[in-house]
């Protein structure tokens, strides 16, 4: 296995991480530990945020003038899905949570 190919598997890891601590958030809201929740988004940010590392460094690396770019394959777009599939349920479980919150009002 290449570096990039360990780095866009890292992408994917990272991006299910916060993928699952996001709908673990969400859970967490049916027996109302909005704390809890918040501290697993948290958690889902941080890793968003690695991914977000990995994926600069590969866009950074396509773009370089060096003839070591990237080849943007099933993987990378794969990794891809993974992201922003990972950002859009975290912010949509952040909001819902926000919306039971104000019903309860907490």
């Amino acid at each position: 296995m290449t570096e990039m190919e360990k780095s866009i598997i890292g992408m994917i890891s990272s991006a299910g991480q916060s993928k699952a601590k996001a709908f673990e958030a969400l859970k967490k809201v049916k027996t109302g530990e909005y704390d809890e929740a918040r501290k697993l988004l948290e958690e889902a940010r941080e890793a968003d945020v690695q991914a977000h590392t990995i994926q600069t460094k590969l866009i950074q690396a396509e773009m370089s003038e060096n003839g070591d770019k990237p080849e943007v394959g099933l993987l990378m777009v794969h990794a891809q899905d993974h992201y922003m599939t990972s950002q859009l349920a975290r912010d949509l479980i952040e909001e819902l949570i926000n919306v039971f919150e104000a019903k309860e009002g907490k």
